[in-house]
């Protein structure tokens, strides 16, 4: 094969696997540069100089065919809601934080999961001002919130905030937008927000895709033990770069319900391949490789899929799924409670 014209390294610092499809991916961006150009164009006529975007349908729609790379920075932060949230708390809130008196523990904490954050990334690698910029902000918000804290995976979410942003302030609100609004109770000690979505998907699929529910029941692989990296990191570090961020683009505007559609997505579109697999170890493989073959590597297409794949999916059904799966959960550790203490 003739050398690749794309360079080992992707624009946000991230180096390429060693399988990486660089043929595919070539194939892909032949035709994905020509729709980011005329998006570019539509969102810069939308955007204007100086004028307020407010959430509408045109905004919308705009959103869920991808936000340009010089933009996403100003969308996310005025379609999320975080824009009105620093109006409301003050401009100089997060730098009142760091200038404010510091726990040692939770900076000991923080300094620790730093080298683990994008270890293969050069912006993180090749100097210490990422790195820096990093831990004032996840320092700032652990100080900020002290029921989350910090919790591992924030860091993940917001160093690729930060690579995107490039700027900490406004990755601070995002990230307090993305853990207080948009999933809270995710990043928490006892994870209750997470364990709850992953069996409301559990649910899903077995009202949507039932063969597969019954599949993966059958070989006896834990959906928790497949998908809880998949809600933790919202698919920082599980797919492309290209495909998390255009992801995170409807999550920015549309909520949490995202997350869900993804999943059956990728669930649905590999159905074939997971319900040939005979045994845990194979099955557990299967969901490895979905996550990063030419499906998901095609994001444009990828995100069209996801509002049409999974069907209706209202936001009322995944409410009302969370309240009786985080309420039977409950009603089954008071019983085991119980159990327990009555033991002879």
């Amino acid at each position: 094969m003739a050398r690749s014209c794309f360079s080992k390294v992707d624009e946000y610092g991230f180096e390429r696997p060693d399988d990486f499809d660089y043929e595919t991916y070539e194939d892909f961006m032949s035709q994905y540069l020509i729709v980011l150009a005329k998006r570019a164009k539509k969102w810069a006529e939308l955007i204007g100089e100086g004028k307020s975007l407010k959430r509408n349908l045109t905004v919308k729609r705009y959103v869920r065919k991808g936000i340009p790379g010089e933009h996403r920075g100003l969308v996310w932060l005025t379609v999320s809601g975080a824009e009105a949230l620093r109006d409301e708390w003050g401009s100089d809130f997060y730098q009142k934080l760091l200038n404010g008196p510091m726990n040692q523990d939770i900076v000991d904490i923080v300094r620790t999961d730093l080298p683990r954050t994008f270890p293969d990334n050069i912006f993180f690698s090749a100097g210490e001002n990422h790195q820096q910029q990093l831990y004032n902000i996840l320092v700032a918000y652990a100080h900020d919130n002290h029921e989350v804290g910090y919790c591992q995976g924030l860091n993940y979410i917001a160093g690729l905030l930060l690579l995107v942003t490039k700027s900490e302030d406004t990755t601070f609100w995002l990230l307090k937008v993305l853990v207080e609004r948009i999933f809270p109770n995710y990043y928490t000690r006892t994870m209750d927000g997470v364990i709850t979505d992953i069996d409301v998907l559990d649910e899903l699929i077995r009202l949507k895709i039932p063969e597969v529910h019954r599949h993966v029941a059958s070989v006896g692989l834990p959906w928790a033990v497949i998908t809880t990296k998949w809600f933790i990191c919202l698919f920082a570090e599980v797919l492309p770069i290209e495909t998390v961020l255009r992801i995170w683009d409807c999550l920015f505007y549309e909520g949490s319900k995202i997350i869900f559609r993804v999943c059956l997505t990728l669930v649905k579109r590999n159905q074939g391949s997971i319900l040939q697999c005979k045994d845990f170890s194979s099955l557990a493989e299967c969901f490895k490789e979905i996550t990063r073959d030419s499906l998901v590597i095609e994001c444009h297409d990828f995100m069209q899929s996801i509002f049409k794949v999974p069907g209706s999916l209202p936001l009322n059904l995944i409410v009302k799924l969370r309240t009786r799966l985080a309420q039977q959960r409950q009603n089954q550790m008071r019983s085991d409670r119980v159990w327990t203490w009555h033991i002879p």
